[in-house]
């Protein structure tokens, strides 16, 4: 729908976002290693790491061999891999541009906690909705929409650059991007009949992050751009 590229908003609280780069980095580093490994093994990687709903319910298995992790770490190991560059690249501008404020707003360790549990939250909904699938779920999508839902709720008036249906950079406010990219969401969660991605988890992921950036946040942190009253 739209590609951030940049946003009007400097650190506060932070001299760099650490976790971020940790996560672009081992985001990137484990679709490098894909592209290194051979189809079989990649489609290994995916069945073992990915998220199957039917599998973490228990009403089926993974073949010998592929039970690399237990069920339930696979609600946050599915968010390290991706199918292709547009799907990483896509996300991880997501990620460049909004995710550097949530960390300075949260703090180094809330933050990892907080993106982990995003993805996790995302899991789930996507395992709620279709838990008999057999299908592994792959990519950052979920943890990504806490990260926007996050952001929405600290930073709703602050300008970002953003590529939208095109190569022309326009500078809106981040609430018209935000709920525009939402309700894009809860539209083809309604509508899509293919299943071919996982919206409801993006549903999901934007929620569990809305909430959780409340209670996570630092204290004096404001909310909606407005400043602690004294």
């Amino acid at each position: 729908m739209f590609i951030p590229i940049h946003d009007d908003n400097p650190h506060r609280h932070i001299a760099a976002p650490v976790v971020v780069y940790g996560i672009l980095g081992v985001t990137v580093i484990a679709f490098l290693a894909t592209l290194a490994a051979s189809p079989e093994v990649v489609d290994r990687a995916v069945l073992a790491l990915g998220l199957v709903p039917a599998v973490l319910t228990g009403d089926a298995a993974l073949a010998p061999g592929l039970e690399i992790v237990p069920a339930w770490a696979t609600l946050v190991t599915y968010a390290f891999l991706h199918a292709g560059w547009a799907h990483l690249l896509g996300n991880l501008a997501f990620v460049w541009v909004f995710a550097d404020n949530v960390e300075d707003a949260l703090g180094h360790a809330r933050f990892a906690l907080f993106y982990l549990a995003c993805a996790a939250a995302a899991g789930l909904t996507h395992v709620l909705v279709d838990p008999a699938s057999q299908a592994p779920m792959i990519g950052a999508s979920g943890a990504v929409a806490g990260i926007v839902g996050a952001y929405l709720v600290l930073h709703p008036h602050v300008r970002a650059w953003v590529l939208v249906l095109g190569p022309i950079p326009i500078r809106l406010p981040a609430a018209w991007l935000i709920l525009a990219w939402a309700a894009f969401q809860v539209w083809n969660a309604a509508t899509d009949t293919e299943g071919a991605v996982a919206w409801w988890s993006h549903i999901g992921g934007f929620i569990a992050g809305a909430a959780l950036v409340v209670p996570l946040r630092r204290r004096g942190v404001p909310l909606l751009d407005r400043p602690v009253p004294k």
